[in-house]
C-alpha cells in the first residue's frame, strides 16, 4: 500500500513538501520524496509517479473542502477544542481568508486527483486497498502520536530554537522505527540541520512535514479506525488526526 504525504503550501509561490512510503508486513518503506515542489501540476504529477495506478492513501496539510465564507469549519474548532491547550488549535479555513492566496489551493488540488481516480473520504478502513485523500494536520498528530504537551516550535522564531525543535522533530521521526508500522525513510533526505538557513530550512521542515503526512497515512491504514479521530465531515471539511488507544483519555477523547 501506498501511503502519500503532502505539506501544501497555501500559495504555489511558496514550496510544498512531499513522502512516499510503501506499507508492507507492518513496515513502512520510503519509496521516493521531492523537496520544493511549487506549481500544483508539480504536485499534481509526484502523486502521479508515486501511487502509479495502484492503491495509494494520499494525506494532505491543507484545507481540503470550505464551504463557509467566513469563520471556522466546523472541524477546526473541534481540533482546537481538544488541542488548544496543547498549542496545536487548527487555524481558521475560510474562504475568504483563503482567497487571498490565489484561491483554495486544496479544494483545487481535490478536484484534480478525484479526477485522476481518488476518493475523497475521512474513513480509512484497516488495511483494505484504497484510492484515497484525506486532510490531515500535523501538530495535533504529533501531540497525539509522540505524547507531546506542547508543540514542536520549528515555524517561527529565532533560527537557532527553530533548528533545536526540528531537530526534535527528526529525532521523533527516526524514533518511527520502533513504531508500528515500523518507519525505514532512508537517509538520503537528512540534512545537517544546523548549516541550514533561509530558504533551506524552510524546504526541511516542509519534507519533513510531509514525511510525517505520509506516516500518519501509514498508521492510519494499518491499524484502522481504533487509532485516529476523525473531526468534521467530507462535505463540510474534516480533519483526521492519529491517536494510539492509550493517548485517548489524555486528550480526553
Amino acid at each position: 500500500m501506498r501511503c502519500i504525504g503532502i505539506d501544501l503550501a497555501w500559495s504555489p509561490r511558496n514550496p510544498s513538501g512531499g513522502f512516499a512510503l510503501e506499507v508492507e508486513g507492518g513496515v513502512a518503506h520510503q519509496v521516493g520524496w521531492r523537496a520544493g515542489l511549487t506549481s500544483d501540476e508539480e504536485v499534481v504529477a509526484f502523486v502521479a509517479a508515486m501511487s502509479g495506478h495502484g492503491s495509494a492513501l494520499v494525506a494532505i496539510d491543507a484545507p481540503l473542502a470550505v464551504p463557509n465564507q467566513e469563520g471556522a469549519r466546523p472541524c477546526d474548532r473541534e481540533v482546537t477544542r481538544v488541542f488548544g491547550r496543547f498549542q496545536a488549535g487548527a487555524h481558521p479555513a475560510n474562504r475568504r481568508a483563503l482567497g487571498r492566496y490565489g484561491g483554495l489551493r486544496g479544494e483545487r488540488l481535490a478536484r484534480r486527483l478525484v479526477a485522476a481516480g481518488f476518493h475523497r473520504d475521512p474513513h480509512i478502513h484497516r488495511q483494505v486497498p484504497t484510492r484515497q485523500l484525506v486532510e490531515v494536520y500535523p501538530h495535533p498528530g504529533m501531540v497525539a502520536l509522540f505524547g507531546l504537551e506542547r508543540t514542536l516550535k520549528y515555524k517561527r522564531g529565532a533560527i537557532a530554537r527553530r533548528r533545536a525543535e526540528l531537530g526534535r522533530l527528526e529525532t521523533l521521526l527516526l524514533g518511527l522505527a520502533r513504531g508500528t508500522p515500523a518507519l525505514r525513510p532512508g537517509d538520503d533526505w537528512r540534512r545537517d540541520i544546523l548549516a541550514l538557513r533561509g530558504g533551506a530550512l524552510k524546504q526541511y521542515e516542509d519534507l519533513l512535514d510531509s514525511l510525517f503526512c505520509a506516516y500518519t497515512a501509514a498508521y492510519c491504514w494499518h491499524h484502522g479506525p481504533t487509532h485516529y479521530v476523525v473531526f468534521g465531515d467530507a462535505s463540510q471539511g474534516h480533519i483526521l488526526v492519529p491517536v494510539p488507544p492509550d493517548q485517548r483519555a489524555r486528550l480526553g477523547l
